[in-house]
């Protein structure tokens, strides 16, 4: 094969997928090829250039010194390609579809009322948008833009704050006229509380003992997979339950649902990010689009 033959950037793109998503065949279904061919793919490529990049085991790729480097060189010349492209072809103008991951109940509560107002100002972009509580990888999910809250774990992406929020406990006053409403601790310990059937970065419930605050346990008399389920059972009558002000702002306006232990809430707060993978190049259009147009009108 002559050199002008070879398709580096499409090597660069495949060996980069591969080793971000951790293995071959993660690599190939994101780039739709066969497992066999990222193999032989990175086969060929360390045989050009006559150094092992990556030592393979049954779980993971481990990348030797060279193929760090490379990798790492890579990942800026395929940023530098597609600023390249973004120039020359849609340029500033804001085209083609966003990709966006959040929780049910941002995605219900807060950008569902805005999605019509974004499309009307960027009438090139679609918008796919997947709701779910549990972290996701933004490469795996293929995803532009999550929205999550609480600090970040990797270092690989960005974040932009776009506020934050109260958490509060709330019951239906039908729970409350049943079971009587807590005042303490010891009362909140004797009521069925709404719990996530995942792990969550903070355990347990944060209350104000004696002037500290302590981190209360929980065992859930019934456990969701997401915020919107968790209000949802609150409305019910099934328990207590700890929502982001936001989330039920509206049922405590109407009467729906009543906020309990509030002279022993801390007032802790939850703060909300839009997060998005970051390599050093600059943003697509329309990823940057919805960034600051996210940090502009979301009102937490």
């Amino acid at each position: 094969m002559s050199r002008q033959d070879i398709n580096r950037s499409g090597e660069m793109e495949v060996f980069v997928r591969a080793v971000e998503l951790g293995g071959f065949a993660a690599a190939a279904r994101a780039c739709r090829m066969t497992p066999s061919a990222v193999s032989k793919l990175v086969a060929r490529l360390e045989a050009r250039l006559g150094a092992r990049l990556v030592n393979r085991s049954t779980r993971k790729l481990h990348l030797t010194p060279e193929g760090s480097a490379f990798y790492e060189r890579s990942v800026s010349i395929l940023a530098d390609i597609a600023e390249a492209e973004r120039y020359a072809s849609a340029g500033e103008h804001a085209t083609g579809p966003i990709r966006i991951n959040t929780s049910a109940s941002f995605g219900h509560h807060i950008l569902a009322p805005l999605v019509c107002e974004f499309l009307a100002l960027n009438p090139a972009v679609t918008l796919d948008i997947s709701h779910t509580d549990a972290v996701v990888d933004l490469v795996e999910d293929r995803a532009d833009v999550a929205i999550r809250a609480g600090p970040l774990k990797s270092s690989s992406l960005i974040a932009r704050k776009l506020g934050f929020t109260r958490k509060l406990i709330v019951a239906s006053p039908d729970y409350l006229k049943r079971e009587g409403e807590p005042k303490t601790i010891a009362d909140l310990k004797r009521h069925r509380r709404v719990g996530f059937s995942y792990a969550r970065s903070v355990q347990g419930w944060p209350l104000l003992d004696g002037g500290e605050i302590i981190a209360l346990p929980i065992t859930p008399g019934v456990q969701v997979g997401d915020g919107e389920a968790m209000r949802f059972m609150a409305l019910s009558g099934a328990g207590l339950a700890r929502l982001p002000s936001f989330t039920v702002r509206a049922d405590i306006k109407a009467g729906r649902l009543v906020t309990v232990l509030e002279d022993i809430n801390p007032g802790d707060i939850e703060e909300f990010y839009a997060v998005y993978i970051g390599q050093g190049g600059p943003l697509p259009a329309r990823v940057r689009a919805l960034l600051d147009f996210l940090a502009e009108r979301v009102s937490l």
